[in-house]
Order: C-alpha cells, then sequence, then structure tokens
C-alpha cells in the first residue's frame, strides 16, 4: 500500500443552523473554530440542512430558501406567460405561409 496518499481525517462537530442540533463523527473537513469535547479537539462546521432538518426525516415542511430559488422561478414562470401571449402558434404561420404563397402564384 503507497504512504501518504490517504486524507488526514480529523474529529468534527456538525452543527445544523437551522435545527441547532450536533453531530459529532470524523471527517476530512477542518475549520478555524473548534471546541474541545471529552479532552479532545473538534473541528466545528456549520450546515444549513441535515436529518434533524430535512423535511424527509421531519416530516414537517420547513422553508428554506438561500438561493433565492422561488423568486427565480417566478421570474422564468411569468417570462414564458409574457412570451406565450406575444408568440404565434403553428396554425396561425401556416396560414400566413400559405396566403403568401397563393399572392405570389396569383402574381
Amino acid at each position: 500500500m503507497k504512504k501518504d496518499i490517504h486524507p488526514k481525517v480529523h474529529p468534527v462537530v456538525f452543527i445544523d443552523t437551522s435545527a441547532g442540533a450536533e453531530f459529532i463523527t470524523t471527517s476530512t473537513l477542518t475549520s478555524d473554530k473548534t471546541r474541545e469535547i471529552d479532552g479532545v479537539k473538534h473541528f466545528e462546521i456549520n450546515i444549513e440542512i441535515s436529518s434533524a432538518s430535512h423535511p424527509f426525516f421531519t416530516g414537517k415542511q420547513v422553508f428554506v430558501d438561500t438561493a433565492r430559488r422561488v423568486e427565480k422561478f417566478k421570474e422564468k414562470q411569468a417570462k414564458m406567460e409574457a412570451a406565450q401571449k406575444v408568440r404565434k402558434g403553428k396554425a396561425v404561420k401556416k396560414a400566413a405561409r400559405a396566403k403568401a404563397k397563393k399572392d405570389d402564384e396569383s402574381k
């Protein structure tokens, strides 16, 4: 087995900022903040969603919109609806081409 190819594993505390839950485990992640638990130095890693706050595990719908996803979706939807009102359908375009072709033949 090759030496020094595996990442270093450290004791960490994952802190769910939305639910306040803490998970003590090991990880390759590190941070500037540390906490001493039972005489062992643990790195503190803040996370937004975990099993303590995710609706799939809790059964509750908690709305967390950190990236403006809902507003972006509504803006896209409004653009599409505005474009649909202006856009002509296939039938209208086909009829216009047929009329133009008929006008060209009659000249």
